[in-house]
């Protein structure tokens, strides 16, 4: 046994989770390579080659670096859960109006889970991932995530949703460390092709990111149940009809099909009545919101009126904001106007680095006059 113990580090066959486990070897822990296999890229439907994690290329990638250091590896496959609680809640949620985070349900909910599940198997101490994240302990004694040290790589977001038993057995090697570095190490370790091969940024189960398609593959009949809904402004005022409200996301401006003279973005959608509602880009603005599924980390809870900066997508920068919970959740008030809330997507809460906590964004209100 190792003197810093045993570890079960998640292996993509990707730069980052590479590098993570040779580190993690090369200081001296016994390392167990694992790969999860979450989807088969031929039940979607796609004709684009696999690429990213899940495919043949990527487990060989994995399994060889594991042998060549002399460490052990496993494939592990997770499919039918993954399936199960991830690809159905993808489908409801947009059949719900809203916008899914599936990576982020995927984390708090299956990957992790799955890991330490077989962690406590082959008797690890620790699991550990590629994310450019950290986590501490604080004095409270709870285990938090702070930004990576990569700003432009930051994964911090999408872990909001991992618990306390979780996070005390994780470590995040990357986090203290830029992408570029990493490259190098890549380079370092012997793996110069490791270092030049394409990031993925695509949802795993829709490897063409054709959402829509996904959709129609998946919910039988759909195209017809909800085809010839209504565009309307926010009067009410029909503009048109639209080819039903699954495939339209808040903020979308793209693809709408529909010639008004001027821009125009998605600013609300109505699955009861099969209403999307059309606007100007202002009309997108608000400045509360109300977040449910609340997981806190750094603390058990927050004060009333709580300052925070708050993400309400993984590419926001964050905006100023005052935490006030109440019998649903958070309710969030911004200091001004944010532009965008999707329901579906993510709230996190941030102090300075470090995540206070997070949960799901709700439908903002909007009332047709």
């Amino acid at each position: 046994m190792s003197r810093k113990g045993k570890v079960l580090v998640a292996m993509s066959g990707g730069i980052d989770s590479t590098v993570t486990a040779l580190m993690l070897h090369e200081q001296g822990y016994e390392v167990v390579g694992i790969t999860m296999k979450t989807w088969d890229y031929a039940s979607s439907g796609s004709s684009k080659k696999e690429t990213g994690c899940c495919n043949i290329d990527s487990f060989n990638d994995a399994r060889m670096a594991a042998v060549q250091h002399g460490f052990p590896h496993f494939i592990l496959d997770i499919r039918e859960e993954f399936g199960d609680f991830v690809i159905e809640n993808f489908v409801d949620e947009y059949l719900a109006g809203r916008t899914p985070n599936p990576c982020v349900m995927c984390n708090t909910h299956i990957k992790w889970r799955a890991l330490l599940k077989r962690a406590d198997a082959l008797d690890c101490d620790y699991i550990a991932t590629g994310h450019y994240a950290n986590i501490h302990q604080h004095t409270n004694g709870r285990y938090f995530i702070s930004k990576g040290l990569d700003e432009t790589k930051d994964q911090s977001y999408v872990l909001w949703g991992l618990q306390q038993d979780l996070l005390s057995r994780t470590l995040l090697p990357l986090g203290t460390y830029r992408k570029t570095e990493i490259r190098q190490m890549a380079h370092d370790f012997g793996y110069p092709e490791l270092a030049k091969k394409a990031e993925s940024y695509e949802i795993c189960f829709v490897p063409d990111n054709d959402y829509r398609g996904f959709l129609k593959k998946k919910v039988s009949g759909l195209e017809e149940r909800v085809d010839g809904g209504l565009f309307v402004d926010k009067t009410g005022k029909i503009l048109g009809k639209h080819k039903g409200y699954p495939f339209y996301t808040i903020g979308q401006r793209k693809g709408l099909d529909i010639a008004l003279g001027k821009p125009v973005y998605v600013t609300g959608i109505f699955p009861e009545t099969n209403t999307v509602v059309l606007g100007d880009e202002e009309d997108l603005n608000r400045s509360v919101m109300q977040v449910n599924k609340i997981n806190w980390i750094k603390y058990e809870g927050v004060p009333e009126g709580m300052e925070a900066t708050t993400k309400i997508r993984y590419k926001d920068k964050g905006s100023l904001s005052t935490l006030h919970q109440n019998e649903a959740g958070v309710e969030v008030r911004f200091f001004e106007e944010v532009k965008g809330i999707a329901p579906g997507q993510s709230a996190v809460f941030y102090e300075g680095n470090d995540v206070i906590g997070g949960g799901i964004i709700q439908r903002p209100v909007i009332d047709l006059i």
